[in-house]
């Protein structure tokens, strides 16, 4: 196990983002706890409101990510401080990320359906740093070999290839399988080739006078809808805590679009 973590986390440096991300994970975590045990009036935990205003956790969070970002960057890649700056920034990431939903709508929709926004980006950006850790390089520069690396002209290559295809399966309206089609090529390419979702960019401009693809594509939409948004709403309820049902409406699709 001293073998494993010194050649895999200690040596190629990985300490810091191990740290970062099980601080954010933790932060976000500890948040959403405390947060909901305010909802539901327990415990010592307030809103802090000082002169009557909301300070939102953002705000501390956004302090954090600053001074673990300049932190890090002042103390080198190695020694206490590194490790230190990447604690702060993760736990101030955590609480920024915990508002996400807040800082994209400019408004308080933090128990509403909007809300769920903020649940889904820590989750996908917990996925992406832990696929970080394991191994994999942004835009499939760890499929390459150390000799073909060496190449720059080929790394260059490589990364704009992935990085187009990430940008198209976006341009598409798959934003999940765009942003682990940064580190997974394969998932990158998956997303730029097939359908595009309905009301995508790309589906309103290539699908407006073609009605057999912009009803397969709509069909197909719905079908992946109904299969997944059961189980990730279940899960991002678990997580995050549920929705005020008086402020947003169920969203689970019943019966196909028209086409």
């Amino acid at each position: 196990m001293g073998h494993w973590w010194y050649r895999n986390i200690v040596e190629p440096g990985k300490l810091p983002l191990l740290l970062a991300l099980l601080s954010f994970v933790l932060s976000f975590l500890v948040t959403r706890v405390i947060t909901r045990l305010i909802r539901a009036g327990k415990g010592p935990f307030r809103n802090v409101t000082p002169g009557g205003l909301h300070v939102h956790h953002v705000v501390p969070g956004v302090v954090l990510v600053i001074i673990g970002g300049f932190g890090a960057i002042g103390s080198g890649a190695h020694g206490f401080g590194s490790l230190l700056s990447a604690v702060v920034f993760g736990l101030g990431a955590g609480l920024v990320l915990d508002e996400f939903a807040l800082i994209l709508h400019l408004d308080d929709v933090y128990w509403s359906e909007q809300g769920r926004k903020s649940v889904e980006v820590v989750v996908l950006t917990a996925a992406l740093v832990a696929l970080v850790l394991s191994g994999f390089l942004p835009f499939g520069v760890n499929d390459l070999t150390p000799d073909e690396r060496e190449n720059r002209g080929l790394v260059v290559v490589n990364i704009a290839a992935n990085f187009f295809l990430a940008l198209v399966a976006l341009w598409k309206g798959k934003a999940r399988t765009a942003f682990f089609g940064t580190v997974i090529p394969f998932v990158a390419l998956i997303g730029a080739v097939r359908l595009a979702r309905p009301g995508s960019p790309y589906a309103k401009r290539f699908y407006a006078n073609r009605p057999r693809a912009r009803a397969k594509a709509s069909l197909r939409a719905f079908h992946h809808d109904r299969r997944w948004a059961v189980p990730r709403r279940k899960f991002e309820n678990f997580i995050g805590g549920t929705p005020d049902p008086d402020r947003a409406a169920a969203a689970v699709p019943k019966e196909p679009p028209p086409h």
